[in-house]
């Protein structure tokens, strides 16, 4: 049963991202002939990054049931990393609109444009709500996984965005400022950079199989070496399969007296493994002292 309630989560989590897609599309629609109507680019800007959102959404959900796939003969992880992939291509579509804002922007200072500050404040006033009603749908997603909070963030940022606009518009109808939309579009821009550089780096962090941030190599070695019987640890490989799972392979040198223990000190290395480091899936090659498995080990490397 829990199996299906598993099954039947899932389901209502697709549910949900779908029903974001349509209340982002819509949104793009309307704001896109709203900002075409009032000469607004902030306007514009925050239907372009919409429409992006669609796009993210969509790209998050196709990740999502692609990583859900079974580990099989050419993927024998699984497809668990087609989410971090899906969250790499969002991201990086986010940025280029960032930069295509800022271009647009810094031609908006040089060539300032009439706008009918009206629709601009009543417009990005209905897209603050989907906005909202967006992050909501995927705020309980969006924990503990990098797709869709990459997707999630897309959204914290158009609802900035739209306070953002409503502030513009405000400034026109009040003051006659007209560059201030320019510069809440540079402003936009500036909080997608800002919010996407940090998950980038994890993405790619993990794709280039790096290890765990909060995994010291050193002190891991430390703990398995304090370990009765265990010589030296060496060829130390630690990665992140994903977000959630890690994986190790170690080359273990265990002392002639208790070389006939490696069933329990195999044992003791996982119990630790798993309880000190959060690593759940390793795989440890047992060595007597007299094999010289270190020698392709680097200089000056006791461990690699």
């Amino acid at each position: 049963m829990a199996h299906d309630h598993s099954h039947a989560d899932e389901h209502l989590s697709d549910k949900r991202i779908l029903g974001a897609v349509g209340l982002n599309l819509l949104l793009t629609v309307v704001e896109a002939i709203a900002g075409v109507l009032a000469g607004s680019l902030a306007l514009l800007a925050d239907a372009l990054h919409n429409f992006n959102d669609c796009g993210s959404l969509v790209i998050a959900l196709v990740a999502r049931r692609i990583g859900r796939r079974p580990s099989d003969d050419r993927r024998t992880f699984g497809y668990r990393r087609a989410e971090i992939i899906g969250a790499l291509i969002n991201l990086t579509i986010l940025m280029v609109v960032g930069l295509y804002l800022v271009y647009e922007a810094v031609a908006r200072l040089v060539e300032p444009q009439p706008i009918d500050g009206w629709i601009v404040v009543i417009v990005a006033a209905i897209a603050l709500a989907v906005d909202v009603a967006t992050a909501v749908l995927l705020y309980a997603l969006s924990r503990g996984n990098l797709n869709v909070r990459a997707a999630y963030l897309h959204n914290v940022a158009d609802a900035f965005a739209s306070l953002g606009v409503i502030a513009a518009g405000a400034m026109i109808l009040w003051f006659g400022i007209f560059w201030a939309d320019a510069i809440i579009t540079l402003a936009i821009a500036g909080y997608i950079f800002w919010q996407s550089l940090s998950m980038m780096r994890r993405s790619i962090h993990i794709l280039m199989e790096g290890a765990p941030a909060d995994v010291d190599a050193d002190a891991l070695v430390a703990e398995l070496q304090s370990i009765a019987g265990v010589v030296e640890i060496h060829h130390l490989h630690v990665w992140e399969l994903d977000e959630h799972d890690r994986a190790l392979e170690a080359h273990v040198v265990v002392d002639n007296e208790h070389i006939t223990r490696w069933a329990e000190i195999k044992r003791e290395i996982k119990l630790r493994l798993g309880e000190r480091f959060h690593i759940h899936h390793s795989t440890v090659e047992f060595e007597s002292p007299d094999e010289e498995a270190c020698a392709p080990c680097p200089p000056s490397r006791h461990h690699c």
